[in-house]
């Protein structure tokens, strides 16, 4: 890792903060970088015009006991990495050949559309319980890199 890396891992977790999710630790960060410029950021949260968690007071994956890592479609929020992929396609970004941080290892259907979004790496810090996810970016021949913070 060099300091790139590093600065744009510590931008994942700033923009982790603004995430809407209810449940604490599970506020996650995204930033899409190419050619060392920041194209995009994302954070887990409601769409546009929808009430968030928080405004609704609860989270529904809590209240209905799904565990982490399962049944993503239920939830108000989509994740980081979804939102700075379509933060990105809205506003006419091309993001093929970039590195994603983010602050967690993306699940599968993330990992399905860093692929098709041409995304040649990904740098991440905490797991997350979705091993198929690590089969997709194997296959695919996307970089998968673990970072791990200066001392």
């Amino acid at each position: 890792m060099d300091k790139w890396d590093h600065r744009f891992m510590k931008m994942a977790y700033l923009i982790s903060e603004w995430s809407s999710c209810f449940v604490e630790g599970r506020k996650i960060g995204a930033v899409i970088v190419k050619d060392k410029r920041i194209m995009t950021t994302g954070y887990n949260g409601a769409p546009a015009g929808l009430k968030t968690c928080k405004e609704r007071g609860e989270c529904l994956r809590r209240k209905m006991n799904i565990p982490s890592g399962t049944r993503a479609e239920i939830c108000y929020a989509i994740h980081a990495e979804q939102n700075a992929i379509l933060q990105a396609a809205k506003l006419g970004l091309a993001i093929d050949g970039a590195t994603l941080y983010c602050t967690h290892q993306p699940c599968s259907v993330c990992a399905k559309m860093i692929i098709n979004a041409g995304i040649q790496r990904v740098v991440y810090e905490q797991g997350y319980p979705d091993d198929f996810s690590l089969e997709f970016f194997r296959e695919a021949g996307v970089v998968l890199e673990r970072y791990q913070p200066e001392n």
